[in-house]
Order: structure tokens, then sequence, then C-alpha cells
């Protein structure tokens, strides 16, 4: 069946209405009536000879045949999003929404400040963050940015390095008081070593000493999904903990937290800025990944074998 003008002008409002919510969301953010969406939608679906949408009084839910119609219908809205932004000129003021995603104590600790930062410079752009620890799907999601703390495996995105951070073994004096410091990967078996869930144990807690053995110790009695749970329970004094600088540069600065196994073969890992692959990229993510490229430069917590990365031009992840 080919569509016809009328048929792109439903399809795109049939993704509105979905994205918003409700009809009246829709319409007002189309600047149209709640009637003519709601018109547009009940043609749409009788052309198809399908129920797109259940409605009740209090909800919308997508049918089987809506939620394979949206991810098509998304996709075409988004690129009309993006020819209208190249279409304004990619040297304009920032302007609309960008959903960004981010780990969260990341989010928490180190994306705060520079969001107001940003925002303050450029107030025709709305900011929608989720902070989670789950990998999302950019293109799915309609994200138009995500952080990303990993070696990424290769895909159709872009990834700009924003720096290099390094893995280290922490714990506090008190616990190490009481258990003893490790002056060895072997010496790990006797330690209680918390695991953070979103990692393979072997990954984690997998060493590589200087002669090259590889060990992986994963004995413990804490597990958690969330690295800031992860760092207080170290600092609590339970255990030794794997986490990276970023995370725990003030605790070291202050005491509360003491690296061990320094020795070990460095463990580094990129914080990367990820997008969909575009030519064209919207001012309001070029801005945004730029101000996040000169700030992660100069952060307390890089350390100089790290420097010197941040503001690698945009390659495909690895």
């Amino acid at each position: 069946m080919t569509s016809s003008l009328d048929d792109l002008v439903s399809l795109a409002l049939f993704a509105r209405v979905v994205d918003a919510g409700s009809f009246t969301a829709a319409a007002r953010a189309a600047g149209v009536s709640k009637s003519a969406v709601s018109t547009r939608v009940a043609r749409l679906e009788d052309r198809l000879g399908a129920r797109l949408l259940h409605r009740t009084t209090r909800r919308l839910a997508l049918s089987e045949a809506g939620a394979a119609l949206y991810q098509h219908a998304a996709r075409m809205v988004a690129a009309a999003d993006d020819a209208a932004e190249v279409a304004e000129g990619a040297s304009r003021e920032p302007r609309g929404q960008l959903r960004i995603s981010a780990p969260i104590t990341l989010a928490q600790m180190h994306l705060a400040p520079l969001l107001a930062e940003f925002l303050r410079a450029h107030p025709s752009v709305q900011v929608d963050l989720e902070a989670t620890d789950r990998i999302v799907d950019l293109i799915a999601e309609r994200f138009d940015l995500a952080i990303r703390i990993a070696r990424l495996r290769d895909s159709s995105l872009v990834a700009r390095r924003l720096a290099t951070d390094r893995l280290v073994i922490v714990g506090s004096s008190a616990y190490l008081a009481k258990a003893g410091t490790p002056r060895s990967v072997a010496d790990l078996a006797r330690h209680n070593c918390l695991h953070y869930a979103r990692t393979p144990p072997s990954a984690e807690w997998g060493f590589r000493e200087l002669g090259g053995v590889r060990q992986a110790v994963a004995a413990g009695n804490l597990v958690v999904s969330d690295g800031t749970v992860l760092r207080e329970s170290a600092a609590a004094g339970l255990g030794l903990a794997v986490l990276p600088r970023f995370m725990v540069a003030a605790d070291l600065a202050s005491g509360r937290l003491v690296t061990v196994l320094d020795d070990l073969p460095r463990r580094e890992i990129g914080i990367f800025a990820v997008y969909p692959h575009r030519r064209n990229v919207p001012a309001k993510v070029r801005a945004f990944v730029e101000l996040l490229a000169a700030r992660f430069a100069r952060a307390p917590w890089r350390t100089p074998e790290s420097s010197g990365t941040a503001g690698a031009p945009p390659g495909r992840p690895t």
C-alpha cells in the first residue's frame, strides 16, 4: 500500500499520541484540536484495517499492530525533526528537547552542575535526563545522547571519548586493620569482595598480575546493582570493592577509603558520549558533548595516565 501525504500526517500524529500518552497532550504539542488528532488516528486505523490503540478512560495502550507501526512512525518523526533542525541551520542556537541517558552515579556526582551550566547558556533547550545503569536503545527509545562507561562494542552508533578512567580496589582503613591488607591477587581469596551485579564476577574481580597469570576472585556476601551503595558499603567497612576513580576520588583524598594492590596492571575504562550515527548532529547534542569534553578534560578525578584522551574525534565504538 502506497502512503499518501495524508497518511504521513496521520502517522506523525499517531506517534505523537503514543509519545505524549494522550490525545489531549499530543494535540496541544501539535497545535491542533483533540478531535482533529482523534479523527486522524481513527482514519489511519480504518485505512489499515487494524486497531492501533486500546482506549480506556484512564490510559492508552498500544495493540500488537500499533506497537509494530509505532516503531516505523517514530523513526519517521525523528527523521522529520532532524531534517527541520538541519533546515534551520546547524550554526543556530541549540533548541528543543535533549534526551540524555547516563549512569546513575555519574549523573548524581558530575552531571548535575554541568546541566545547570548548559541550561544557563542555552535557555531554549529542555533537558530530559534518565539516570539509569541499563543500556538504553538510543534509536528505539528516541534518546539524543547516552553517556556510557565501558569498553564499547562495535555498532552503528558514534562514540566520542570524553575521558579515560581507571578501576581501583578500595576498602576502609577499619576493614583493612581487621582483615589485613592484600599484597597479591591470591590474597583476595581471604577477603570479602563486594560485587556489582551488572558486571560478571570474572570481569570485576579478574586480575592479571605482573607474571601474566589471571585469577578470578568473587567471594563476598553483598551483591548490589547500584554503584553508590557499593561505595558506601566499602566505606562502612564491609569489604573491598572495585570502583572507578571518578566515584571515589574524594573519598581517597579524605582517607575515607584507601586503595590496595595499586601495582596491578592498569584496568582502564572509557567514558564516552554516544549518539546515533547522523551526518548532521543537532546543535543541542553538539553543544552538550563539547561541554562534557571540556569539563571532563580537567576533572579533578582524572589521573595523569588518563589525561590527554578527552575530546578525541568521534569514531565507532570498540
